[in-house]
């Protein structure tokens, strides 16, 4: 629960906003939406399904597990690819940017951004339909007759961009066992090394999100016994990824005293406005399209970028703001975030876990909610709300400016939380403190955890039984790689091929499994990284010290 102090009417306002923001986000994991084919943030919002290349579907940040002193930021791109999407596959595009950004001071705002931008190449087009015309055996093999390369830039807190890379590999589509027999080696060839120190990856990958999608059917029809199938199990998606010294990112460099960090992803688009604000610039524009809902897309200048997409946290889009404003919320910065009044009436009082409860009979938690207020847009810290712990929230950077955070929606990771000897899928919940909320790793099951969180977990400090299965689904389709970066190859087989995907007859069928252990853990704070920041199992436990009703 966050702190009411004596305060101004907007900071009020922005407290309500911000709240509303972080239950929905949790909410969405019950997949109450009107959109019937989201997964994540994979098609969430009416523009932007009908630009998938332009899509971010998830984000992922953690420490490397292999090199504990980097962090290894993963994005993803153009949700559903079928494999045998053939003639034309699966490029980036050219006339977007894409971003991972990077808020180490918890202004909302990017200290430092890492920007793809991508080139075509085609051999052959005048004589040629092929995206290769015989066996491929590198990226730039005479038969690849078409390719992709990208520039890749970092840009600092006050605009100043520095170029990385130029002309670097994309790894291709991955064709078929025919035409790429050995797509691993054209994998390796895609992994680049950084200037003074760090790796990037441009490419295709197998999505590694993992849930049962038929819970946009009134959940699972009322029949929670009917899930367990990976609706994702078999499509791929395209991966950016960078992994970077952790002083890279950190606050001043100093990774000890500021080890916290919040991560989006953004992609841009030349002349496009989601907005509706003409040439004022979307971040002006944003906050009134969503108070007025009349975000549209229209021509803007042709030679402007606009961020036309966005993805922090999983699952906020899809049902964190009403239908009308989601094209909007798409052309925010985090530090806009609250100003999406909409919203605000929803925060302490979310409708999900009453329509849990009117299908399934599982009582809604007491209202108001501002537990997950602090999980999702504070970070969590002693200062921050009800969670009486230090976390992964900014204000737990020793150098960091308290009077300019400002709550906002990103993905959080506090660097100095060592990697998990033996990763537990539940993440905090699990005992794991590397694990989701706290950054998120290729195989946390947020989908189970959120929605453990969304019906009072944080609470109580107890998994709800009734709903200790969550989707039974608890891996992705297939298991993540060892070393950067980490996403497991693209598959080769069509979707539809159930039973050479899966023996078992359903394409990815979940592994099912009930949540590990019988409540929240309980430790002895622990001093993570210059004696100040602190992070606990009692924390990321997320016990619930105050009673529910309060404000």
């Amino acid at each position: 629960m966050l702190r009411r102090r004596p305060a101004s009417r907007r900071a009020e306002r922005t407290l309500a906003a911000t709240g509303a923001l972080a239950l929905l986000t949790a909410a969405a994991v019950t997949g109450l939406s009107p959109a019937s084919s989201s997964a994540s943030s994979h098609r969430e919002a009416p523009l932007i399904a009908g630009d998938p290349r332009a899509d971010n579907t998830d984000v992922y940040a953690f420490t490397s597990p292999d090199k504990p002193d980097t962090v290894t930021l993963v994005a993803n791109w153009l949700p559903f690819q079928e494999p045998n999407g053939g003639p034309n596959f699966y490029p980036f595009a050219e006339d977007a940017r894409y971003n991972i950004k990077i808020d180490a001071d918890g202004n909302g705002k990017p200290d430092t951004t890492y920007t793809w931008e991508f080139t075509d190449h085609v051999r052959d087009d005048a004589d040629q339909f092929l995206y290769n015309t015989g066996v491929v055996k590198s990226v730039n093999d005479e038969t690849l007759n078409f390719r992709q390369t990208y520039s890749l830039k970092v840009t600092d807190s006050s605009g100043n961009t520095k170029t990385l890379l130029k002309n670097s590999p994309v790894a291709p589509s991955n064709v078929g066992k025919a035409s790429m027999p050995d797509y691993a080696s054209l994998r390796k060839e895609a992994v680049v090394p950084l200037p003074g120190g760090g790796t990037t990856f441009a490419g295709q990958a197998s999505d590694p999100f993992f849930l049962d999608l038929r819970i946009f059917d009134l959940l699972y029809g009322g029949d929670l016994s009917e899930t367990g199938h990976n609706t994702l199990a078999g499509y791929n998606i395209n991966t950016l990824a960078v992994q970077v010294p952790k002083s890279t990112l950190a606050l001043k460099g100093d990774a000890k005293r500021n080890p916290v960090i919040g991560v989006w992803s953004t992609t841009d688009r030349r002349g496009a406005d989601v907005t509706g604000g003409g040439g004022k610039g979307s971040e002006g524009t944003s906050a009134q399209a969503a108070d007025d809902g009349k975000a549209t897309a229209k021509d803007g200048n042709a030679d402007e970028w606009r961020q036309v997409s966005r993805l922090g946290n999983p699952l906020v889009n899809e049902v964190v703001v009403p239908l009308k404003f989601k094209d909007a919320f798409n052309a925010l910065s985090p530090e806009k975030d609250a100003t999406i009044t909409p919203v605000v009436d929803k925060v302490k009082d979310p409708i999900v876990p009453k329509l849990i409860e009117s299908i399934y009979k599982v009582p809604a938690p007491a209202t108001p909610r501002n537990d997950l207020v602090e999980i999702f847009l504070t970070g969590i810290c002693k200062e921050c709300g009800p969670i009486k712990a230090d976390l992964n929230s900014q204000r737990l950077n020793q150098d960091v400016d308290k009077s300019a955070v400002v709550p906002a929606e990103m993905l959080r990771l506090n660097m100095a939380v060592p990697p998990a000897a033996k990763p537990n899928r539940l993440g905090v919940l699990g005992k794991d403190l590397a694990g989701f909320p706290n950054g998120r790793r290729l195989n946390d099951d947020v989908v189970d955890i959120e929605l453990q969180a969304l019906e009072g977990a944080a609470q109580t400090g107890k998994i709800v039984p009734a709903l200790a299965a969550g989707d039974a689904v608890d891996t992705p389709y297939r298991e993540p790689g060892d070393t950067f970066p980490y996403v497991a190859l693209p598959n080769t087989a069509a979707v539809n091929q159930a039973d050479s995907l899966h023996p078992d007859g359903g394409v990815g069928a979940g592994l099912g499994g009930l949540a590990s252990g019988d409540g929240f853990p309980v430790v002895p704070v622990t001093a993570l990284g210059g004696g100040a920041l602190l992070a606990c199992a009692g924390v990321l436990a997320l016990r619930r010290r105050h009673g529910a009703g309060q404000a």
